[in-house]
């Protein structure tokens, strides 16, 4: 390791330093993007996901990268196995393969490539051939079996069974779709029918598929991995490989207003029917991870029904005997994300968001003490083996790079990007606190320009998080990118209101039927307290800017404090609440933000903070941005707003993506949403 160190920081010194320029849309689509690595079992290699950006064809292509850690040399290599395309890599138990997800038969299948044939060349092996898609997959511990899964309807024994009726449905010239329950569209996508269900294929000795796929989840209605974030973490196989732990909402009529996950525990071999492990529990339980002994599970669970941003309790529960107790962390009110365990079962770490940051913690599995490894930056993906473990952090100054945790600091074991990154000139953030709604203290960070001179003003971008129960920190973006304005010659400022994450759970909640007074607070005293301490903010030239719960946020801001600004921007935000409570998907979010009730039951709780009761005193030029496939905060309250804009002629522009989500994706249209805000703000700054 020493010796990966020496040359490390060799490679490091030895690169020339290019003449300095500034980060440009195009530089931030363009970049690659390091995430999902996995270490091999004896803990000498990682490999990983690369995501590259292919313009011309406005789309992102995934390969599987390895590095040694161990030879001493640190240079990462792609795998000739991607050519076509990989994702999701994953170890054969004995370390010899990779298994992988590609498309590039047509369908995504699983496949498998001999690492070390891999690094010499050789072409890999397509391990399943099915009818239908497969989503997620894990390798059972006796390398015997895996499960994976596929989008099914419930009803179907067979995956030609699903693929027949998709084949039916498309044959029919009639385009009408008759519902009978919500939802009838999440996130981005109409529901079809089908399921995402988890599946088990017996493995032969030379690590293909033999046999039919088996259901495990026969007559489920529910998915798992869930709509539309799940991944491979909402379940897991047991030590032994006899049986599997799924996280998974029983739909019915009540899953659009639901966040009652159980776990539920069946048998790989497809013969018994899923049991419910956690029905006592009425709120979310979520990440099954068995402990290396198998004896205890340990899992996530919040306490109140129907809020998607309650606290997680660390739960673990008794395999044998069904006991269950929850893990009491002393002094940490935090709520963790990635959950995995320490190779001797006596430590779980844990990824949390902690004071504008995301870090990297390691709590005793038996007392609940809590130590920070980590200090800045955002802690993504994480992967144990041994005592090993890699992690992918990124920060407000560098997209995601792999690091390994070592003494006395973590290594750095990737250097992503390090040519397109040569000679830019990066804006160094500064976080700084001030006090807020009830006299309390609240978080901020402040950038200057990329090439600020001293003694000099500039005009400041005020950056609003979504969420609500989300935060803007020491993290990088790639479209919310304070890196983006600076070097376009702003300054930033973004805000931790109340109810933003990391600060402990009454913080979180305070923002709860409270959108419009508590956040505008804060927003309002930490401008005030910016301006006082950032001399180089130009508060006559400001422009405010926000996406979902940030962009009602710039609604709300236009009817009620729009006095600061020179221009606004909002993206996907809610401008008439009440007829959000009707039109999204997800019904929970709405009834619980809104005092738990519909806008039916208690319509006044609606309309105590809408924008669109204030379009009377509108007047600061705005640029709305929506987009067609946004069902979360959907098109037309975008659309609504631009109206009311126009037909009170306040200046105002309309940006719209008919391929687009809640988010912009595509690099082409990515970069296009960049330098439209941009050139918006440098409009209205310099007058």
């Amino acid at each position: 390791m020493r010796r990966y160190l020496a040359l490390a920081a060799a490679c490091l010194i030895s690169t020339p330093h290019a003449q300095a320029r500034t980060l440009t849309p195009h530089d931030l689509v363009m970049l690659d993007r390091i995430s999902d690595p996995h270490i091999s079992p004896d803990g000498k290699s990682v490999v990983y996901d690369v995501r590259s950006t292919d313009y011309t064809a406005n789309k992102g292509v995934h390969a599987i990268w390895d590095i040694c850690l161990s030879c001493g040399s640190g240079q990462p290599w792609r795998l000739a196995a991607s050519d076509g395309g990989a994702t999701n890599p994953r170890w054969s138990p004995d370390g010899k393969s990779i298994y992988f997800l590609s498309s590039r038969n047509g369908s995504t299948q699983i496949w498998r490539t001999d690492i070390s044939a891999s690094h010499a060349g050789a072409a890999p092996v397509q391990v399943t051939h099915l009818p239908l898609d497969i989503g997620t997959f894990r390798i059972a511990p006796n390398n015997k079996a895996l499960v994976f899964s596929a989008a099914v309807f419930p009803d179907c024994d067979t995956l030609s069974c699903t693929k027949t009726r998709l084949d039916a449905r498309a044959a029919q010239k009639a385009s009408g779709t008759l519902y009978t329950k919500l939802f009838v569209r999440h996130w981005d996508e109409w529901e079809d029918g089908t399921r995402n269900q988890l599946w088990a294929l017996t493995l032969n000795a030379q690590g293909e598929a033999d046999g039919d796929p088996r259901p495990l989840m026969r007559g489920f209605d529910g998915d798992t991995p869930s709509k539309p974030f799940g991944d491979d973490a909402d379940y897991a196989i047991s030590p032994d490989s006899s049986s599997v732990i799924f996280s998974a909402r029983q739909a019915g009529r009540t899953e659009p207003r639901s966040t009652n996950f159980d776990l539920f525990q069946t048998s790989i071999d497809g013969t018994a029917a899923p049991k419910d492990l956690t029905a006592s529990n009425p709120a979310w339980d979520a990440a099954p991870v068995f402990s290396p002994d198998g004896k205890t599970l340990a899992y996530k669970a919040m306490k109140r029904p129907g809020f998607e941003a309650d606290r997680f309790a660390i739960m673990l529960r008794d395999l044998n005997t069904g006991a269950t107790r929850e893990l009491l962390t002393k002094n940490w009110d935090h709520s963790p994300d990635a959950l995995r365990w320490s190779a001797d079962g006596r430590t779980l770490y844990v990824t949390a968001d902690d004071t504008g940051t995301k870090k990297l913690f390691a709590i005793d599995a038996q007392n609940g003490a809590v130590t920070p490894l980590t200090n800045h930056g955002h802690v993504a993906d994480i992967d144990i083996s041994g005592q090993t473990l890699v992690y992918a952090s990124d920060s407000l100054t560098s997209p995601a790079q792999l690091y390994l945790l070592a003494k006395p600091a973590p290594l750095q074991i990737t250097h992503a990007n390090a040519e397109k990154l040569a000679g830019i000139d990066f804006a160094q953030p500064e976080q700084f606190t001030f006090t807020g709604w009830n006299h309390e203290t609240v978080h901020g960070f402040v950038m200057p320009p990329a090439n600020a001179k001293p003694g000099q003003k500039y005009p400041v971008a005020f950056l609003i998080h979504g969420g609500p129960q989300g935060s803007f920190g020491d993290d990088w973006s790639f479209r919310w990118n304070p890196q983006t304005y600076a070097a376009a010659g702003f300054a930033t400022v973004f805000i931790d209101f109340h109810g933003s994450t990391g600060y402990g759970q009454a913080f979180t909640d305070s923002i709860s039927s409270h959108w419009g007074d508590r956040p505008l607070a804060d927003l309002q005293a930490g401008w005030k307290a910016a301006l006082a301490k950032y001399s180089y903010l130009d508060g006559t030239k400001a422009c405010a800017l926000g996406a979902s719960y940030g962009g009602f946020m710039i609604y709300w801001i236009e009817g009620v404090w729009g006095a600061p600004w020179k221009c606004l921007v909002d993206h996907d935000g809610v401008f008439d609440n009440r007829m959000m409570g009707y039109a999204t998907e997800e019904l929970w979010f709405s009834e619980w933000e809104n005092g738990h009730a519909t806008p039916w039951e208690k319509p006044q709780n609606y309309e105590r903070f809408n924008p669109i009761d204030h379009v009377a005193d509108w007047n600061t030029p705005m640029l709305v941005i929506h987009s067609a496939h946004d069902y979360r905060i959907p098109l037309e309250q975008g659309l609504a707003a631009f109206t009311a804009l126009q037909r009170k002629n306040v200046p105002s522009e309309f940006l719209t993506f008919p391929d687009e989500n809640h988010w912009v994706l595509k690099p082409q249209n990515s970069e296009l949403w960049q330098n439209t805000v941009l050139a918006w703000l440098a409009k209205w700054t310099a007058k």
